[in-house]
């Protein structure tokens, strides 16, 4: 995954996945609202509209402001990409 997949962008207020961007707002309350609001309608996933890809958006979103659920997004990606990275088959055995 290459550095810059998801960020958000400060000096535009703007969301970025990949190739999309999502405006977002510049206030603190108003990103901790957003988040909120895309956690508690990926709650709601099962309804047509909504769904149950609102709640990683608003994780990401409340990462921005909140530093426990930084620490916790920052572990989860240190666990994947640990996770996904390729077994190391070089090194030596101990016996």
């Amino acid at each position: 995954m290459s550095k810059g997949f998801y960020r958000l962008d400060h000096a535009r207020g703007r969301l970025k996945l990949g190739s999309v961007e999502i405006p977002v707002p510049k206030s603190r309350a108003g990103r901790i609202a957003v988040g909120s609001a895309f956690i508690g309608g990926g709650a709601l996933g099962f309804l047509p509209i909504l769904g149950f890809w609102m709640v990683p958006v608003g994780l990401l979103v409340l990462s921005h402001d909140l530093s426990s659920v930084r620490r916790s997004r920052r572990r989860m990606a240190v666990w994947w990409n640990r996770r996904n990275a390729p077994k190391n088959t070089d090194a030596p055995t101990s016996r």
